[in-house]
């Protein structure tokens, strides 16, 4: 763990370039771009808020295992996962991603490991930070100005 105390801010900034696409920065990290999908009336071929959400869940719970296997002695040989979201509509609310469904991919050294590595991957989906945060509250800090204020 690093020295610093908790809580650990990580923070991200949005800027709209044209149509229904932006770019997506981090300090320190490479910008990258961000659209509404086509469902949506947005772009093909773009990362959508909605792939980035599915891809955090996956990368979270891939990040997890690698923690858990390492702390556990497990070798691992390989690890893929396949994550696939179900975004529909609900009632009153609008629409919410319903479900993650995440198709791990796993190669272990030794078979007589393989038992324990179910253990370790059903471990790593109930500790993955992402998958518990999923219902984090979310605070708006409104600040507008006109363009003549700009």
């Amino acid at each position: 763990m690093p020295a610093t105390s908790l809580p650990f801010l990580y923070e991200t900034e949005v800027e709209w370039t044209e149509q229904r696409k932006g770019n997506l920065r981090a300090p320190g990290l490479a910008t990258l771009q961000v659209a509404t999908p086509p469902e949506f009336k947005g772009h093909e071929g773009m990362w959508t808020p909605e792939h980035y959400f599915v891809a955090s869940v996956n990368s979270c719970f891939m990040a997890t295992f690698l923690a858990i296997a390492e702390a556990s002695n497990l070798e691992v040989v390989s690890l893929g996962s396949r994550a696939i979201g179900k975004l529909d509509r609900v009632e009153s609310i609008g629409y919410q991603m319903k479900e993650v469904v995440l198709k791990p991919k796993l190669v272990v050294r030794y078979a007589r490991d393989l038992e324990r590595a179910g253990r370790i991957l059903e471990k790593a989906e109930k500790k993955c930070l992402i998958t518990n945060s999923i219902k984090s509250t979310v605070k708006l800090e409104l600040e507008s100005v006109s363009a003549a204020e700009a």
